[in-house]
């Protein structure tokens, strides 16, 4: 009896989806890498975010076949929690300047200060995945005030557009972090940031630093979007073509290779990626954040996505609950680092 194999998925391109953060598969892009290693495979490499509208919305409900995304963990376990055919394949983890900010004249200088004060909360968008500032702002006020007993609603909730995009057109500037505005008007207290853009508009309207979430020794009181932030891929990618998950991871580890030797070489690219100066750039990343691009599905970070996805469910944001754990598959990372370590001299 004679069978016939499986057809290949009809993957004619792979898609990249660009995220304006620190990531090692945004550098591997950057440098030429991933179109490199998928040209050998015949394919080529598109990025989302220039893609037409009907392709690119994709970035939010990770339903599009070839589909490598490596950004936000909330649109991530959102379109997991919708059914979305992903699976986890790395976790990073980059501190990129959280912070609480406030105003000179309102006395708010700790964490307990913030009880009974106005807080800046983005309203919800017209899908849950897309409302990731909302998730943002509430979980980063939720680890400051933890910090001091306190919990949210130990404080006032005001309501602010959810200016944030996750979608940069080419050469357009970021959007405005959402508060800020209102924070300099006066109408709230207190505004959750975290990122290098973030850091130049604060510092253009003389905010100050009330609660600094990188300095606060517990990682756990730094979980939210892009802490630990996922990498994710479409299953039958995975299940029928696992060569390309490994080129892409290979190209991944390479680049977190070379930002570890190259810091100023990652600032420029940085500088670039998150539409910010290079003073920007210096003021949310710490000395030594290159050295930490490499992915990996530790315990220490799957139970830390595990508390993100808790409180995403405990505030609306999951239409299911997503184990974490069965999500993740770690054949592929171990299987690139291999390939890398064959490749190596």
């Amino acid at each position: 009896m004679t069978t016939t194999a499986p057809a290949k998925p009809a993957v004619d391109k792979i898609w990249y989806t660009r995220c304006p953060v620190p990531t090692a598969s945004g550098l591997a892009h950057n440098l030429g890498w991933l179109s490199d290693a998928f040209a050998a495979r015949g394919l080529q490499v598109g990025v989302l975010q220039e893609a037409p509208p009907e392709i690119a919305r994709h970035h939010f409900d990770h339903r599009l076949l070839g589909l490598f995304r490596e950004g936000g963990n909330v649109p991530a376990l959102v379109a997991r929690s919708e059914g979305a055919p992903t699976r986890l394949i790395g976790l990073t983890w980059i501190d990129e300047g959280q912070a609480v900010l406030t105003r000179p004249d309102t006395g708010i200088a700790s964490p307990a200060d913030l009880a009974g004060r106005r807080i800046a909360v983005p309203a919800w968008a017209d899908t849950r995945a897309k409302s990731f500032p909302r998730a943002m702002a509430l979980h980063g006020f939720r680890g400051a005030l933890a910090l001091a007993g306190l919990t949210l609603d130990d404080v006032e909730h005001v309501e602010v557009p959810p200016t944030l995009s996750g979608r940069l057109e080419p050469d357009s500037p970021a959007p405005t972090w959402p508060g800020l505005a209102e924070l300099a008007a006066g109408t709230v207290d207190a505004v959750y940031v975290k990122g290098a853009r973030a850091a130049e508009e604060a510092a253009a309207i003389g905010a100050t630093v009330a609660v600094d979430l990188d300095a606060v020794p517990d990682r756990r009181h730094r979980v939210n979007n892009g802490t630990p932030r996922p990498i994710t891929v479409h299953e039958r990618i995975l299940d029928e073509r696992p060569e390309l998950v490994t080129d892409f991871l290979v190209q991944t580890l390479r680049a977190a290779d070379w930002a570890a030797t190259d810091p100023d070489g990652v600032r420029r690219i940085l500088a670039a990626e998150t539409h910010s100066g290079a003073e920007g750039v210096a003021r949310a990343y710490a000395d030594g954040f290159h050295t930490g691009l490499h992915p990996d599905l530790s315990d220490e970070r799957l139970d830390l996505l595990a508390a993100q996805e808790d409180f995403l469910h405990r505030h609306g944001f999951l239409a299911e609950r997503v184990d974490v754990r069965a999500w993740a598959v770690h054949e592929p990372l171990a299987a690139a680092r291999e390939a890398l370590a064959r490749a190596t001299p």
